[in-house]
């Protein structure tokens, strides 16, 4: 994510946006690793369906980017397809906690 927010940054001078990716794409990862380390399985669920809020609004600030053409359509598939794909493991992670905790 640092990568894309320098690119951004530097190559194609988008201030605001590429913030907002940052925090929410980082926030992923702090998120992920918190579940990690949490005291209950309900924390733990909690910790990564907030992780999940945040690759989803990850996946909308791609989209945006996008439309405005700061990526190229190749860019653009190749990182949102590692976004859901994220979102997609995170989801299932959920799901299989949930089914454990009852």
């Amino acid at each position: 994510m640092v990568k894309i927010f320098q690119y951004l940054q530097e190559q194609k001078k988008e201030f605001i946006l590429s913030k907002q990716l940052l925090r929410c794409g980082t926030s992923v990862g702090a998120m992920v690793r918190e579940a990690e380390h949490s005291e209950s399985r309900a924390d733990f669920i909690h910790k990564m369906a907030i992780a999940q809020k945040e690759i989803n609004e990850t996946i909308y600030w791609l989209e945006l980017l996008n439309a405005t053409n700061y990526f190229s359509d190749k860019e653009f598939k190749s990182i949102n397809a590692d976004a859901v794909e994220l979102i997609k493991i995170i989801t299932t992670i959920i799901k299989s906690a949930k089914e454990n905790n009852h």
